[in-house]
């Protein structure tokens, strides 16, 4: 029979007070780990151990989270840019029309969607070192192409296929930084990794109007310029990306033997089982398709991630039909990108440290409403200006939230990582929402864009996270009841290992 779980402020079994590695966890080790691998500080003091950890988890954030993040800014810029461009003459240079505009941001994001689910098992099939630097390079080249199309066949072809490429970045990165950490520690790392798009939104303004200054030189526009230069670089870090790009815990070259054990008992601990080998099982991607949790995670997700690529692909044009010059509102769209980059961290510090995802989600709701209700009913400048700032808070802290509360969620290492395929995917599909809800027409106000956008703020991300909230609190307390403790009883350690986050010793994160 299993111990009663104790709920903790955390939500994970038991409290994170860094236990010792000898302490036996409820359901005599489920994931296998801690007594199968030796344990390194055997004999050491508490306060010893947690030393030793803070030291081998100060190493992995400097080998993984800088690297990461300059890859996801980069594929960020890569997949948006297409809006600093167009406010820099590329629709009219290729005579496309409105619609044939927003077909070239739609179809980014059916390609990009559709495969997403599928990267996760390439990911762990192929391992990072090589998955993640060969997706960069292909997208790279998809990138550079499309500085030298001439008409819209070719620009939408280009798009196609960056989606294509590009589609196992992020979904992929949040997986693997979850093999990494424990739950009470990946919130802050993802919010980290995530506020990198933020940044790329305020770097890539003032990239595009330095690189627009070259219009002309060899014959080209500035906004193909725009797609040539910035390709190519994604070209260079992709190559650099074979030596920097590092395998998950058991295989990582750049720890010692001793921190390798140290990093995978404390996972263990944790009751995290991503970091260990694990053979693909069909029953992996039914287990995910029956749990409601999928279904309630793609609805959070939508919410955040459609509002998401209306703002960032649209906000250059809406900035510059408040009146401004091309250059200036390139330089315009910088301040709200850096405002949100920093509380994106801010609050997945809080996040991690509370551990209360679901209301900090509702929360930050309440901002991006304010924020399109402000864009919405007005046409003066200085407030829709203060009403993207605003909404830009609703979103970005969001994303990363979002995806941390999924992966705390979901046990096992195909599991999580086809749950994370499933929920990134159906929330970027909704891209293909953004991309035609701010139409030429509907100049300068785009009443419209920013009425669907209140919406897939204030129904699918806060009365989503609300519903999924009052679930898992459910959940939480049948199993501090015993009401579960039977799907254990009789069952050796694989079998209980197999019941992932259905063990009755697993908190859910609320």
């Amino acid at each position: 029979m299993a111990e009663k779980p104790t709920a903790t402020h955390d939500g994970a079994t038991g409290s994170d007070r860094s236990p010792s590695l000898n302490e036996k966890p409820n359901l005599k080790d489920p994931l296998g780990v801690l007594h199968k691998v030796p344990d390194p500080d055997e004999g050491l003091s508490e306060e010893e151990r947690r030393k030793l950890d803070r030291k081998v988890m100060w190493k992995v954030d400097l080998y993984l989270i800088p690297w990461l993040c300059l890859l996801y800014l980069i594929s960020f810029l890569d997949r948006t840019n297409i809006g600093n461009a167009k406010i820099e003459g590329l629709q009219t240079d290729l005579h496309m029309t409105n619609n044939q505009y927003n077909i070239t941001l739609t179809v980014f994001f059916i390609t990009y969607a559709l495969v997403e689910p599928l990267t996760q098992i390439l990911l762990k099939w192929m391992k990072p070192s090589i998955f993640l630097p060969i997706i960069m390079i292909l997208w790279a080249i998809c990138m550079t192409t499309m500085g030298l199309v001439h008409d819209f066949g070719g620009l939408v072809t280009s798009r196609f296929f960056l989606g294509l490429t590009e589609a196992g970045l992020f979904p992929g990165v949040q997986f693997y930084l979850s093999c990494w950490y424990k739950r009470s520690e990946f919130g802050i790392r993802s919010a980290i990794f995530f506020s990198a798009a933020a940044l790329a939104g305020s770097f890539g303004g003032l990239l595009a109007a330095a690189i627009a200054k070259m219009d002309g030189i060899g014959g080209k526009p500035g906004w193909a310029w725009i797609f040539i230069l910035e390709g190519l670089a994604t070209i260079l870090v992709g190559i650099a990306s074979f030596w920097m790009v590092h395998d998950f815990p058991d295989e990582a070259k750049f720890l010692t033997d001793d921190e390798r054990r140290r990093v995978l008992r404390r996972l263990a601990v944790d009751k995290q089982g991503s970091s260990k080998h694990e053979d693909f099982k069909a029953s992996f991607v039914w287990q995910v398709v029956k749990d409601w949790k999928t279904y309630t995670g793609m609805i959070i997700y939508m919410g955040c991630d459609g509002v998401l690529y209306a703002f960032s692909l649209f906000i250059p044009t809406i900035i510059k039909n408040l009146g401004y010059t091309n250059t200036r509102a390139q330089l315009l769209t910088v301040p709200p990108y850096a405002v949100a980059a920093v509380v994106t961290v801010f609050v997945g510090w809080i996040a991690d440290k509370t551990q209360k995802r679901g209301i900090i989600n509702m929360f930050m709701a309440l901002f991006g409403v304010a924020g399109f209700v402000m864009l919405i009913s007005t046409d003066n400048p200085n407030v829709q200006y203060a009403g993207v700032f605003i909404g830009a808070l609703g979103i970005y802290p969001c994303i990363p939230n979002t995806i941390t509360w999924a992966a705390n969620n979901f046990e096992g290492v195909y599991a999580k990582g086809v749950a994370l395929g499933f929920i990134i995917g159906w929330g970027n599909l909704n891209g293909i929402v953004a991309s035609n809800i701010y139409r030429q027409a509907d100049s300068p106000r785009f009443i419209p864009g920013h009425a669907v956008c209140i919406v897939y703020e204030a129904l699918f991300l806060f009365g989503g996270s609300l519903v999924q909230h009052i679930g898992l609190r459910m959940e939480n307390k049948r199993r501090i009841q015993g009401k579960l403790d039977h799907l254990v009883e009789g069952k050796s350690e694989e079998e209980i290992d197999q019941l992932g986050d259905k063990r009755p010793d697993f908190m859910y994160t609320l």
